[in-house]
């Protein structure tokens, strides 16, 4: 999708399967050590909510993950997650506005749901049922790429 519309950034997934937000922080310095790094679609949560740790260290984690990010001069897209969980409807309402919070503290745009469209959908997941398979993977990159895309937008104009 960036080249289909002439941006030349090169895309590094720095994720790593099964990982929390804490895990992520840990990682971040060398992450953003790997060269010019102008974007981060930062992606963490579900793993933590899963395991049932408390809402408000992964919001923590995140908003150090993010002021880290901006320090550096890259600019965040927060992208908010649910999980599967039988922690009741209080836990999801605080997944739910932890997300909200941070991008409103930090001043980023939020993808409310990365997962919109594919989760729950079995056509459109791995056999465990919540892994996006090839088609899926699609949907959320384009999910993605429409809230990334006013930011690229942004960042081009800077540079005229």
């Amino acid at each position: 999708m960036l080249d289909a519309d002439g941006y030349r950034y090169e895309v590094i997934n720095a994720g790593v399967s099964g990982d929390t937000s804490a895990g992520g922080l840990r990682r971040l310095d060398w992450t953003l050590d790997s060269g010019e790094v102008r974007f981060v679609v930062l992606e963490l949560g579900a793993n933590d909510f899963l395991r049932g740790q408390p809402v408000a260290e992964t919001k923590k984690n995140l908003s150090a993950i993010i002021e880290r990010a901006q320090a550096r001069g890259a600019r965040v897209l927060l992208a908010g997650m649910y999980t599967t969980t039988n922690a009741g409807r209080d836990y999801l309402r605080q997944i739910d506005e932890a997300f909200k919070s941070l991008a409103r503290e930090h001043d980023v745009p939020l993808i409310p749901f990365f997962l919109e469209g594919v989760a729950g959908q079995s056509a459109l997941n791995l056999d465990d049922g919540v892994h996006p398979n090839a088609e899926g993977t699609r949907l959320v990159a384009a999910t993605v790429y429409k809230h990334l895309k006013p930011l690229l937008e942004e960042e081009e104009k800077s540079r005229q």
